[in-house]
């Protein structure tokens, strides 16, 4: 019988068995304002069950196992045969099962289908943001495969599926595909053209011959990967499977598993090519511009992992506050409180708030969208990922010492918080991409202020900072050093000009007054008292 002093009193119960969806205001509003009203019955059907699946406790237990059991390279086996597989608890299987059913890797092929996939994303984050690798890769591929039109034609149907096949087997025998991609070298980073891998043309029109090592190859697993080599043309991009059309076994060297900060679950491998048949995807020596679409998708899709992630931290926060008693009332009826709350929550909302707009532009896909995102994906990329770091640590603090327990779940997200920033591009390389589009694409430039320009004259903050922008704009002397900064405040002016348009009175009126105006400090909690903070907080409070 346990003694009294094990009476448990003052704790939260389990943020569990709630929907992420439909809980969220901010996601829901977003999905309705960019879905056509004929498709929103179907999608907010979808997106409420994997809300509700994706707030079980049983799914909550699989993220859980997925991330304590990580995955294991087997490169032989008992006779001493080359194996190069990779061992994932079951929890991995059903997890990315789910999310492969969810329709993460179906956007193209689907009326609406980024938005939709964006929420579903964005919810499906906040379980176990590890799965979302191969989902990612495997959405991004698509663009890509269709510079070859037979290509596509094979492929396409595969990775689009809304099937996990999970058996390493031709692929014209399943019923679904994944892809990965090996893209980087450790000479080069992020500057694929220093890319030493060669490729070696065979008889057969269109195949390869790959030698080289890739310092980053993600998702080791997968179907097929998209890599860059050096063709006697110059860089090219090229498809690997995994496993040829005789069932024989591509050569596919894994040399080792990266152990990562976070993001545990998924396996991030250095692989070597040696004889390795490929086939040329696009034209010879014009890698970069076939994988361009590419890169922008898994971009869009790290803003919008960085927002899931900050929208559960915040849920985390704001729901323990909301139970948590401290000298004599709720913790969230604080007033100091109340004010770190709301400025993570808005932090949070206009995150999801941009990711949703961007997915919104490639749905519609004109040239003036394509002219926005040109912009405005770098830039989102760029900052939203940034500030997911600061929001979760802050979330942690709000639980006190429980979250800084694994327990709590706060730990997981602390590590995982900055792995969006530094994939796809760290923040230099976001930056620098803004100034190419800026002098060399001026139509992007032209989409980004007429978007912005769509909420001039609705609040004088906003109006100001459109107005130092284009000041800013119009010097170029030491561009290139201020390019981080000119990023920050494209970013942050297309948000609050979204958040004046769409969000609720006092939401855009505490961002335009702290990121915009310049009325709070540097760290979080520092929001002027006048504002209606009690609203910001009870609008990002998970609700079931």
């Amino acid at each position: 019988m346990a003694g009294t002093t094990h009476t448990v009193t003052n704790q939260p119960p389990p943020l569990a068995d709630y929907d992420l969806f439909g809980g969220d205001r901010a996601l829901t509003a977003a999905v309705e304002r960019h879905l056509d009203p004929e498709l929103l019955d179907e999608a907010r059907g979808e997106l409420a069950a994997l809300g509700r699946a994706s707030g079980s406790a049983q799914l909550q237990e699989w993220a859980v196992q997925a991330n304590e059991n990580p995955p294991r390279l087997r490169t032989h086996d008992r006779h001493g045969h080359r194996l190069d597989e990779v061992d994932f608890h079951p929890a991995w299987h059903r997890l990315l099962g789910k999310g492969v059913a969810a329709g993460l890797t179906a956007a193209w092929v689907r009326p609406g289908g980024h938005v939709r996939r964006a929420a579903a994303f964005l919810v499906w984050t906040q379980v176990e943001a590890g799965n979302l690798c191969p989902l990612s890769m495997t959405h991004a591929a698509v663009p890509a495969l269709r510079t070859d039109p037979a290509l596509a034609a094979e492929w396409e149907p595969r990775l689009t599926s809304m099937v996990y096949d999970r058996e390493l087997r031709p692929a014209r025998l399943k019923a679904g595909a994944l892809f990965g991609m090996g893209m980087t070298e450790k000479q080069g980073g992020s500057d694929v053209r220093a890319n030493t891998t060669s490729a070696r043309p065979l008889a057969e029109e269109g195949t390869y011959e790959l030698t080289g090592h890739k310092w980053f190859c993600s998702a080791p697993m997968s179907d097929g990967f998209l890599v860059l080599a050096q063709a006697p043309e110059g860089l090219t991009c090229f498809l690997v499977p995994r496993v040829l059309e005789d069932g024989s076994r591509n050569v596919f060297l894994i040399q080792r598993l990266k152990d990562k900060l976070g993001n545990r679950s998924n396996a991030s491998s250095e692989v070597e090519f040696d004889g390795t048949w490929a086939r040329r995807v696009g034209e010879e020596g014009r890698g970069v511009r076939t994988i361009i679409d590419m890169v922008a998708a898994t971009r869009l899709d790290c803003v919008l992992g960085s927002a899931g992630l900050m929208r559960q931290a915040v849920a985390q926060a704001v729901h323990h506050c909301t139970y948590r008693e401290a000298f004599g009332a709720k913790l969230i009826d604080k007033p100091l409180m109340r004010n770190v709350l709301a400025d993570l929550a808005l932090e949070s909302e206009a995150a999801t708030t941009l990711a949703l707009r961007l997915a919104a532009a490639c749905d519609e896909g004109g040239e003036q969208e394509r002219a926005l995102l040109r912009i405005a994906v770098p830039a989102a990329k760029y900052w939203v990922t940034k500030r997911c770091t600061p929001v979760a640590v802050e979330a942690a603090e709000c639980l006190g010492g429980n979250g800084y327990v694994e327990e709590s779940g706060l730990p997981r997200l602390v590590r995982e918080s900055p792995l969006n920033s530094i994939w796809e591009g760290a923040g230099n390389v976001q930056a620098l991409d803004v100034l190419r589009a800026l002098q060399r694409e001026p139509q992007a430039l032209g989409a980004y202020l007429q978007e912005v320009g769509k909420a001039r004259g609705a609040d004088h903050r906003l109006d100001a900072a459109i107005k130092d922008l284009l000041t800013e704009l119009a010097d170029l002397a030491g561009i290139e050093g201020r390019a981080r900064r000119l990023t920050e405040r494209l970013a942050l002016v297309l948000q609050g000009s979204l958040l004046v348009r769409f969000a609720p009175p006092e939401v855009a009126d505490a961002f335009c007054a702290s990121r915009l105006g310049g009325d709070a400090g540097a760290a979080f909690g520092t929001l002027p008292h006048t504002l209606d903070l009690a609203s910001v907080v009870e609008r990002a409070r998970p609700v079931s």
